[in-house]
């Protein structure tokens, strides 16, 4: 049988194996608290990898110190944080996989000490800190921050930049009208709301010539707030401005209740791509070889992203292989496992 899922892809002059790829999610696992590789990352990515990934991302890397989600968090902040990161992708290409990194900045979702950023001072939740509304100065330093993360990860050796626009982070939260409600050029009408986001592009494409991905959160999941059609026209701004790709999620802007089911965020993945002809990944409780293959057969998406399955099974590929009856190269090492 000829697969979607085990066929090579090529985007922005990268060629994939495969079509699967590992979400971006948090490790919270730099017991130093400095941003830097440690030894959890470096068995981790590597792991999948081994398991016949396709496309690894690295989970949310701050962009500043104040931006992390958590102290925990790893960071991009500082050529010294280049050395670590570099071994990590040279880890995960010997396995035969790509490498991507998600460039991220936790806005008023960031869980550290000192002052927190976004564009208006609207908490999270009632049981959130306040954040401090930003200042053009602080929009100048942050679009900075990203185009500096960028260079970093091209001279960390990065095949593939996401910047994070979703699940109501910085770039989300100027999105969304339910964060935003600055009165200047980065707030009020949908293309006001986009600039930052337009910036932060425009900033990482000036360092940045390899694939260039964006994730966001196609619904809020609030009457006042963005649906996927919502997402459509910037989409086709983002498409313009030289993104490859839109990982397409949902939600976290706002607390909200979600109807979570198998494949539920796929539907706004197959509208972007539809609508905006462009390329997207979708994400959202995928769990099995034949719906991953369903989703790309149909052409809901280009690229699908797993996440907790491939916390559960490292080695989810091979299983995907078996259940669709086809053949997929394995490591010598574990050529045996795979005999039958």
């Amino acid at each position: 049988m000829n697969t979607m899922l085990f066929s090579p892809y090529t985007i922005g002059g990268l060629t994939l194996k495969n079509r699967i790829v590992m979400s971006p999610m948090c490790m919270y696992s730099c017991e130093t608290k400095d941003g830097t590789v440690r030894t959890w990352h470096k068995i981790h990515y590597p792991a999948r990898a081994v398991g016949q990934v396709g496309l690894i991302i690295v989970e949310a890397t701050s962009v500043t110190p104040q931006g992390r989600i958590s102290e925990r968090d790893l960071g991009i902040w500082s050529d010294d944080h280049i050395a670590g990161l570099r071994e990590l992708v040279g880890l995960v290409k010997e396995q035969g996989a790509a490498i991507g990194i998600q460039l991220a900045h936790a806005g008023r979702k960031a869980e550290v000490p000192g002052e927190i950023i976004a564009p208006s001072a609207i908490p999270f939740q009632e049981s959130s800190r306040t954040p401090k509304e930003m200042t053009k100065t602080d929009i100048e330093e942050t679009v900075q921050a990203f185009q500096n993360g960028a260079r970093r990860a091209k001279e960390a050796g990065f095949d593939v930049i996401e910047i994070h626009a979703a699940h109501g982070y910085l770039i989300n939260e100027f999105l969304s009208p339910l964060a935003n409600r600055r009165q200047d050029e980065y707030g009020g009408s949908p293309e006001n709301r986009y600039r930052f986001l337009g910036e932060v592009i425009e900033a990482v494409r000036e360092v940045w010539d390899g694939p260039l991905f964006v994730r966001i959160s196609a619904s809020d999941y609030h009457p006042d707030g963005l649906t996927a059609s919502d997402y459509v026209p910037y989409a086709k701004r983002m498409k313009e401005q030289g993104v490859d790709l839109i990982d397409v999620s949902s939600g976290a802007v706002v607390p909200a209740r979600i109807d979570v089911y198998p494949g539920y965020q796929v539907p706004f993945a197959e509208l972007i791509r539809r609508e905006a002809n462009i390329p997207t990944g979708a994400v959202g409780l995928i769990t099995s070889g034949w719906q991953a293959e369903e989703v790309l057969r149909n052409g809901r998406a280009d690229l699908v992203f797993l996440g907790r399955e491939l916390l559960r099974n490292p080695y989810w590929p091979y299983a995907a292989a078996r259940e669709l009856g086809v053949s997929i190269e394995a490591p010598v090492q574990y050529e045996r496992g795979w005999r039958f």
